[in-house]
């Protein structure tokens, strides 16, 4: 079978039987495509339907613009703390956060190691020792100043174990 048409383009010699069976299988491969993209489309509504359960279009712009102004209030609450943050942390490095205890006794006489050297410093081991000496006779205490984990004073062997745990030498 020949046709006038195949001729004039040159194919001639085609039998159109094998034309219309490329079609056909062409056509079946489209039907398939579109069997499938009607089951894609399907899926896709009955997510978008799930999705806008109870809502409309303005109702769900509404909240998505409900969750902006939340998610800016809570970013300037977060500055806001990391600002507190900075400043609680600047102000601690002045604050007493080493310490060094020693208790002994002052005289061998007395017992119970009523006597004790404290040692308190804050981050850059600045501060003071307080040496509390107990005798028979009463009490004594007396302060000296530490800066930079240095005491300008002679320091006795307690003050110094104590001044050594503060600052984690022991």
């Amino acid at each position: 079978m020949s046709s006038a048409l195949f001729e004039s383009i040159g194919l001639g010699s085609i039998d159109p039987a094998y034309f219309f069976i490329g079609l056909i299988a062409v056509i079946f491969i489209l039907l398939i495509l579109l069997i499938v993209q009607i089951a894609k489309t399907n899926k896709l509504k009955k997510r978008f339907e799930k999705f806008m359960q109870g809502k409309d279009g303005g109702s769900l712009e509404e909240e998505i613009s409900n969750l902006f102004q939340d998610i800016s209030s809570l970013k300037e609450i977060s500055d806001s703390n990391s600002k507190e943050i900075k400043n609680l942390y600047k102000r601690m490095r002045f604050t007493y956060q080493k310490l060094g205890i020693v208790k002994y006794d002052a005289f061998k006489q007395m017992g119970g190691m009523l006597s004790f050297s404290l040692a308190l410093l804050n981050e850059d081991n600045d501060g003071f020792i307080i040496n509390s000496v107990h005798s028979s006779d009463g009490c004594y205490s007396y302060t000296k100043e530490i800066t930079k984990g240095e005491c300008a004073l002679a320091l006795g062997e307690e003050e110094k174990q104590a001044l050594d745990m503060a600052m984690g030498n022991e």
